[in-house]
C-alpha cells in the first residue's frame, strides 16, 4: 500500500503593515525617553513626515498608550501600557509559576533572582524579579530590557545559536560591557556552559558583581527564558555559586514540569 505524502506546512507570509510597525517604532522610542519627546522630535528620529506621526500620535493618546503635556507638547508613555504589561505579567504562566523560585533563591542566597524571557528579536526582558537585601550596582526591574547576547544569560543565548564565529564575534563586539573579557576568553565560557548546563559572568557585566544564569528550554528544544541571580562577587566565592547553581537547576526542572 502506498504511503501518503505529509503536506508541507505552508510557511506564513507576513505582510507590512506600515501604520502598525509606525505605531510599535513610537511606542519603543517613548520608552526609552523617560523625559517625553515633541512630534517634530519623534519624527525625526524615526524618519517619519511629521503630519503622519502626528495622527498616530493622536490615535495612540485616544487609545491612552500615550500622553501628552499640554504644556511642554512632548509625548510619553501613557497608563494603558502599564494596563497592557500588567494583563501580560498577571495572565503570563512563566512570570507568575518562577515568582515562588525566584523569592526562594533571594531569601537562600542573598541575590537578585530574576525570570528572564529572551524575545524573538533576541534581546532579553525581566518578567519576573525578587530583590536582594543587599546593596550593589544592578538597577533592573520588571520589563528591563537588555541587549543581545550580555552577561551570563547571553553566554547560554551563544552556547545554544548556531552562528558562525564571524557571526558571534560580532555579535560580541556589540556587548556593553563594564569590564569586556576578550572574545577568546568569552568564547571559552560560552562552550563550558554548553557542556555543564549553566553560565556564569564574573565581574565582566558589572565590576564587583557576579551573575549566573540556568536555562529552561522547551519542549522543541529552544532557549526560551533562564533563572538568573545576580550578587556581590565577594559573595558569591567559586563554592557559594557550585551550591547555589544546584538549587537554581532544580527550580528550573520544577518549574519547567510546570509550564509543560
Amino acid at each position: 500500500m502506498a504511503t501518503r505524502e505529509k503536506p508541507q506546512k505552508k510557511e506564513v507570509r507576513v505582510r507590512a503593515v506600515p501604520a502598525v510597525t509606525r505605531s510599535i517604532a513610537i511606542l519603543r522610542l517613548l520608552g526609552e525617553n523617560k523625559q517625553g519627546m515633541g512630534v517634530k522630535a519623534i519624527a525625526d528620529s524615526l524618519g517619519l513626515v511629521p503630519s503622519t506621526c502626528l495622527h498616530i500620535l493622536r490615535v495612540l493618546v485616544g487609545e491612552e498608550l500615550v500622553r501628552i503635556d499640554t504644556d511642554t507638547k512632548r509625548y510619553t508613555l501613557g497608563n494603558g501600557m502599564i494596563r497592557l504589561a500588567k494583563s501580560v505579567l498577571e495572565d503570563g504562566g512563566f512570570a507568575r509559576q518562577a515568582q515562588p523560585a525566584l523569592d526562594r533563591l533571594a531569601a537562600t542566597y542573598g541575590v537578585t533572582a530574576m525570570g528572564v524571557e529572551i524575545t524573538p528579536r533576541q534581546s532579553v526582558v525581566v518578567l519576573a524579579l525578587s530583590k536582594s537585601t543587599q546593596p550593589f550596582r544592578l538597577h533592573t526591574d520588571v520589563g528591563s530590557e537588555f541587549s543581545s547576547m550580555v552577561s551570563a544569560t547571553g553566554r547560554l543565548m551563544a552556547a545554544h545559536a548556531e552562528d558562525t564565529p564571524a557571526q558571534l564575534r560580532k555579535k560580541f563586539n556589540a556587548i556593553a560591557w563594564d569590564k569586556a573579557p576578550s572574545f577568546e576568553a568569552w568564547k571559552k565560557e560560552v562552550d563550558q556552559a554548553r557542556v555543564r548546563g549553566w553560565a556564569i559572568d564574573r565581574d565582566n557585566f558589572v565590576v564587583g558583581l557576579t551573575v549566573v544564569a540556568v536555562p529552561l528550554i522547551d519542549g522543541a528544544g529552544r532557549l526560551r527564558h533562564t533563572l538568573v541571580a545576580a550578587g556581590l562577587s565577594s559573595q558569591l566565592t567559586p563554592a557559594a555559586v557550585q551550591v547555589m547553581v544546584s538549587d537554581m537547576r532544580r527550580e528550573a526542572q520544577a518549574l519547567m514540569d510546570l509550564l509543560v
